[in-house]
């Protein structure tokens, strides 16, 4: 179906941050399927986990056990609690609309009745399934499909004051935030906005869910993007980058707050099948060996130092490897996407006037400043200002 545009590329191999089409035309990915493959195309590790899980047990129905749930809901619980156990526990889905879901059924089970509504930000983006779409803030995505779930609440972005008003109506039973707003133009949330967030929803009474499916796993630097305001939320979804490109959601809950679903309450054939929680296991265990968040946060301001002095960039914000490029007013965004694909860079544009880069975490700093390069040659050519080496040494 005609969900997407008709593609310009057709990738058939890749290998660490390279990718290959099937001209056999080489490509440096700045992109990672949008944050997924964070240790690169063909990741040994998880190839070699999911070959051995492939030729031992492919899938079980969720009435049974597998012998690698609770390794990875253990890990997962870890790295919330940034190296020590948060003590929480794990839903396993398939997907980021699919965690949402889970954290959109399990507030309202917690909340009762009464206290239906979820409050989100405008400009937030948080799924294509029916809740995760009313639950996110851009009508331009949800308007043709109208009447939605009701029970949303639509705020700024970054607004305490607004939120704390907000959650004086007393039929709100939990906020739902991103750290940063990537499909939005990569906005990362002012300082000190989820801390606040995190208090006015204790003085109410409310639940605090942080979606990080495009933000967490080291993505920013830090395993999740809420430890950088030294909060823990009430529930934090995840997906993207789990299981390095194999599909995988979660849904992590405190004890007291998952232990509201019942059997019965929730459920899914697929999620946390054996294949992909070999995957999600040895993509996680990878990362904890190679301090993925280290590795975000070097790459991360060599590349934007190198990205923040090129001509046509007006500024550059995000945190660690999800960096939004914000082009000088006139530039086209779309064209220097375009112009990438064509000199052998992948980007993208979620909105007017931004490029968005998110690099594999493994990037190394001479692919930073290839990448910063190959931008440069994009932003010139969408310019009309590019020349050849020939006209250069003429």
């Amino acid at each position: 179906m005609s969900t997407y545009r008709p593609p310009e590329v057709r990738f058939v191999s890749g290998s660490g941050s390279r990718l290959v089409d099937d001209t056999g035309k080489s490509y440096l990915d700045f992109l990672s399927g949008i944050a997924v493959t964070s240790l690169g195309h063909a990741h040994p590790a998880v190839g070699d986990a999911i070959c051995g899980q492939a030729r031992t047990l492919l899938h079980v129905s969720n009435l049974f056990g597998n012998t690698l749930n609770e390794a990875v809901a253990q890990l997962i619980d870890r790295l919330v609690g940034d190296g020590a156990q948060a003590g929480g526990k794990v839903f396993f889905a398939n997907s980021g609309a699919e965690a949402n879901e889970c954290a959109i059924k399990l507030v309202r089970r917690v909340a009762g009745p009464g206290r239906f509504a979820i409050v989100t930000a405008v400009g937030s983006f948080h799924g294509r399934t029916f809740g995760a779409m009313a639950a996110t803030g851009q009508t331009a995505k949800k308007d043709a499909y109208a009447p939605l779930l009701q029970g949303f609440i639509h705020v700024p972005f970054g607004d305490a004051g607004v939120l704390r008003k907000t959650l004086e109506d007393e039929s709100v039973g939990a906020v739902l935030l991103e750290p940063i707003a990537g499909e939005f133009g990569v906005i990362p949330a002012p300082s000190g906005y989820l801390r606040e967030a995190r208090s006015i929803c204790d003085e109410f009474g409310v639940l605090l869910v942080c979606d990080e499916i495009q933000t967490g796993l080291a993505r920013t630097a830090r395993w999740f993007a809420f430890q950088r305001e030294e909060i823990l939320p009430d529930v934090v979804t995840m997906a993207k980058a789990l299981g390095n490109g194999v599909p995988a959601g979660a849904c992590w809950a405190k004890a007291e707050v998952a232990d509201a679903f019942q059997p019965g309450d929730h459920g899914s054939t697929f999620g946390g099948q054996p294949l992909a929680m070999s995957a999600v296991k040895a993509t996680l265990e990878t990362m904890v060996a190679i301090d993925a968040p280290r590795l975000a946060k070097e790459r991360g301001e060599h590349l934007k130092a190198r990205i923040a002095a090129l001509a046509g960039v007006s500024s550059v914000r995000g945190a660690g490897l999800l960096i939004g490029v914000v082009l000088e007013e006139g530039i086209d965004s779309k064209a220097v996407e375009h112009e990438a694909l064509e000199v052998g860079l992948v980007v993208n544009t979620p909105v007017p006037g931004v490029i968005r880069l998110a690099p594999p975490l493994t990037v190394s700093e001479d692919e930073c400043d290839e990448g910063a390069r190959l931008l440069r040659e994009s932003i010139e050519r969408a310019r009309g200002e590019h020349r050849s080496s020939d006209e250069e040494s003429a």
